[in-house]
């Protein structure tokens, strides 16, 4: 069974996070990526926050699987020469440059188009058009110009950014859907395209419910459901609200057996309308299921800090996967806080291939995270990261270049 991207060519000129988080999915989905770098430095993430030295760092290897690897000198006007071939025959070409560094290198979306009208352009930028269209934006600034800072954390302390990098990767993800979503009207019209994931979309996007929240508060001054309701007061703004669910089941993260030295010894707990009744039975808080206060998710609402303290009054009897594995008998949403040692471990991940050893030339064996998403047809088989330059004159021979113009380009520093 071939691949589901099979025969897909793509121009990786992307770099750090956001555009090889992009790319590197699509190659796990079968296309050929061909990631372009300067020789002698290549990616800058390649020596960034090493731990083996020479090595390519895993900032690096974990975004880069399933590629291959051309130094080409895109200054030169060989290089230059040699890109514009790779352009005409390929499909794709994905860039996450600072604003108006390939119009700077003399491609132009226009001189792309008349080389290539097949070609689909995809370029990740920090804004979209508008008064910051010329600004870089880097993960926790993406975070914070989309709204997800000012809405995480607890309302007595500051904006907080999340360990999820939902600005570089979650555009990339999202940029990664737009190709192929250009790839497929291609199909219908024959044309390329330009397609554009801006960083403060892509969060903003992921979001939305903090934007249903601000209309709701515009509209009623509260939201019942965030713990500042109802002795704390509302600003005009959605506020931080903690643990809480964001959404229309009350959640909270509560402590289980083990807290005092253990960071992560704790539960995710959802009281979930459906099962209040068991929730009381299982808790040994029977009394809470016919109490006026109780009762029904509207009147607990206003009771909800006190819920949750007596229900962690039982889970710190617990470990979290005791409580778990008791909660899920009786269909309790909840879910305990793993520790990125716990997921590394995590032998069912393994099995899946959510998170997968890689054999590396250089840096021997490591651990990384495989593809998200699985596909019936075309399943992942993650590779190791090329090396620098690796495929250059493999590329160049697949593109039309003979042994001796291969050795012409790199006498003159082309490639």
């Amino acid at each position: 069974m071939g691949k589901a991207l099979d025969g897909v060519r793509i121009l990786d000129f992307t770099h750090v996070q956001s555009g090889p988080t992009c790319t590197q999915l699509l190659a796990w989905f079968g296309a050929d990526v061909i990631k372009i770098e300067r020789a002698g430095t290549g990616d800058v993430t390649r020596e960034q926050l090493r731990d083996i030295p020479e090595a390519d760092s895993l900032y690096f290897t974990m975004l880069n699987h399933n590629k291959r690897s051309v130094t080409i000198d895109t200054k030169h006007p060989e290089g230059k020469k040699v890109l514009e071939t790779l352009i005409k025959q390929c499909d794709v070409l994905v860039e996450n440059f600072a604003p108006g560094a390939l119009d700077r290198m003399g491609f132009t979306w226009e001189h792309i188009n008349e080389l290539n009208p097949r070609m689909i352009v995809a370029s990740v930028k920090g804004f979209g058009p508008g008064p910051y269209e010329q600004c870089k934006v880097y993960e926790n600034v993406a975070q914070c110009v989309g709204g997800a800072a000012s809405t995480t954390g607890f309302d007595d302390g500051p904006p907080v950014v999340t360990g999820a990098q939902i600005g570089d990767s979650g555009t990339g993800l999202h940029l990664a859907l737009g190709i192929v979503t250009a790839l497929y009207q291609r199909t219908q019209t024959g044309r390329g395209q330009k397609v554009l994931a801006a960083m403060q979309d892509g969060v903003l996007n992921l979001c939305r419910v903090k934007l249903r929240d601000q209309q709701r508060l515009e509209r009623n001054g509260v939201m019942k459901e965030y713990p500042q309701y109802p002795n704390g007061t509302f600003p005009e703004a959605v506020p931080r609200a903690g643990n809480a669910s964001g959404g229309g089941q009350p959640g909270w993260i509560l402590k289980c057996q083990g807290w005092e030295h253990d960071p992560n010894a704790y539960i995710y707990f959802i009281t979930q309308a459906p099962v209040w009744d068991r929730i009381c039975r299982v808790i040994g808080r029977e009394e809470w299921i016919d109490d006026p206060n109780y009762a029904t998710a509207a009147a607990r609402l206003p009771h909800l800090q006190d819920i949750f303290a007596g229900i962690e009054q039982w889970t710190m009897t617990k470990t979290k996967f005791e409580a778990m594995e008791i909660l899920n008998k009786y269909d309790i949403p909840c879910g305990p806080i793993l520790s990125m040692k716990e997921i590394a471990e995590d032998e069912s991940l393994r099995r899946t291939g959510t998170i997968v050893e890689v054999d590396h030339p250089v840096r021997g064996r490591y651990l990384t995270v495989g593809n998200p998403i699985k596909l019936s047809d075309s399943p992942t088989d993650v590779t190791r990261s090329p090396l620098l330059g690796e495929h250059t004159d493999e590329v160049m021979a697949e593109f039309g270049f003979s042994r001796d113009q291969i050795g012409e380009l790199r006498a003159v520093g082309a490639i």
